[in-house]
């Protein structure tokens, strides 16, 4: 369990106040000056050292990604984007900084700009935020008064100017090149990559594109040190990491913890426990809805952390946990989240354009009993036909959800849907046939 001395987020829940004086309190803006004196290559280094992984689904290192940027200024200028595209379902972490703690956030955001050789930085914020997007914009309003970002950033000489962008509330632009495509005035559809966006991004520049939470943790880590960070968790899986809770459980809550935790220990301790006791739980979402479920007997001993559960053929994604008991029907709960996704695809890719349709339209067919015996096996393999066949992980996004269902579920699919089409059995009888006589027969 992570002591309170540890956590990086101390107002999550906006007991502290959320303005900029409170922030100050709470350490914020602090030894900032002396941060960026440092120079950019410490600066990287040493969050390479921290082994931060990104927070937003990927994982992916976010020193080694700061590290792609061109070291040196050229033709063209670097961007800093900010993902505040915070539309995963059962994730809500970005938004609870975006009102609580945006000073974590615009300090994270100039060491991250100074790092990259970056004068602009644009927040993408998703359309339904816009309360946290005023919010938010009140907080730069106060860190430019106070001068810790604008021409001369904290006394240091360095430019910074931070935008915000309201996007329209498409799923899709929460990945990185739909999102720059989105800014630009553009359709948000997924690029081909490469090139990567740290070549070749924004307005085709050099751009970093990096998520609330892990710019938000940024200071705090250099404040205290890479060592300190890596302490906390496990090997290659360090720190601190928002977990949103939600689904069947008594207290539905964001709790930052240690990455590593057991989701048995998250689910009883912090949320409550599961409606109707442990006992009644039948599945859990660990990662937002685009991630493989696991079933009871899995989440007695899984941890919580990318690796472990990459093991279990699920991930640890955007940390959303969704708990389903056995009072929910799992086949209707994965249409009801198929249904999402054939509505969010960009239609961009023939395989997740129609795939998508393809597995909603089957799963309420299951969800019903209508389905046959062959139909549950086809599935999966309309799974496999979108998995890794697509510009984007959107794709991976849709399908898995679903092979987690007849991965650890297929038995209850089939139990539900176990009827074979005369026509397949025996290739004899004719098309049209009444099939209480054909019964009468066989009695």
């Amino acid at each position: 369990m992570l002591e309170d001395k540890d956590r990086i987020f101390q107002n999550l829940y906006n007991d502290k106040g959320s303005d900029i004086d409170s922030s100050l309190l709470r350490g914020d803006w602090k030894n900032t000056k002396e941060i960026l004196s440092k120079g950019r290559e410490w600066i990287i280094n040493e969050i390479k050292l921290s082994e931060l992984r990104g927070r937003g689904g990927a994982g992916f290192p976010t020193g080694l990604k700061w590290s792609f940027a061109p070291k040196e200024l050229g033709s063209k200028p670097h961007y800093l984007v900010i993902n505040a595209d915070e539309s995963e379902p059962g994730t809500c972490k970005d938004r609870d900084i975006l009102r609580f703690e945006p000073q974590k956030l615009l300090e994270g955001c100039l060491i991250a700009s100074y790092a990259i050789n970056a004068h602009n930085c644009y927040i993408y914020v998703r359309g339904e935020y816009f309360r946290e997007g005023q919010k938010l914009q009140t907080a730069i309003n106060e860190a430019y008064t106070k001068k810790y970002i604008g021409k001369n950033s904290c006394d240091t000489g360095w430019e910074l100017n931070i935008y915000i962008h309201y996007g329209a509330g498409a799923y899709i632009c929460g990945e990185e090149t739909a999102l720059l495509e989105s800014l630009e005035g553009n359709k948000g559809q997924p690029r081909l990559k490469p090139p990567f966006p740290a070549l070749i991004g924004l307005y085709g520049c050099p751009t970093i594109v990096n998520n609330v939470e892990t710019i938000a943790a940024v200071p705090t880590i250099l404040r205290r040190g890479a060592k300190w960070f890596s302490s906390i968790g496990k090997p290659k899986n360090t720190g601190t990491k928002i977990f949103c809770i939600s689904g069947n459980v008594n207290k539905p809550c964001n709790v930052e913890e240690e990455m590593g935790i057991s989701l048995k220990s998250l689910i009883e301790h912090h949320a409550g426990g599961v409606v109707g006791g442990w006992d009644n739980l039948k599945a859990v979402i660990p990662g937002g809805s685009s991630m493989p479920l696991l079933p009871k007997e899995v989440c007695e001993t899984i941890r919580m952390d990318f690796d472990s559960l990459i093991k279990e053929k699920s991930g640890l994604g955007t940390a959303g946990i969704v708990v389903i008991n056995k009072d929910q029907d799992i086949i209707k709960c994965m249409a009801r989240i198929a249904r999402f996704y054939k509505h969010e695809s960009c239609g961009q890719c023939t395989p997740c354009r129609e795939g998508s349709g393809w597995m909603w339209r089957m799963l309420e067919r299951m969800a019903k009993g209508e389905a046959s015996r062959e139909e549950v096996d086809m599935l999966m393999d309309v799974t496999k036909q979108i998995e890794g066949h697509t510009i984007c992980a959107f794709g991976e996004g849709s399908a898995w959800p679903v092979q987690g269902l007849l991965r650890h579920f297929k038995r209850e699919v089939s139990k539900r849907n176990n009827f074979n089409p005369l026509i397949k059995t025996n290739k004899n009888i004719p098309y049209l046939i009444d099939q209480h006589l054909l019964e009468k027969e066989n009695a």
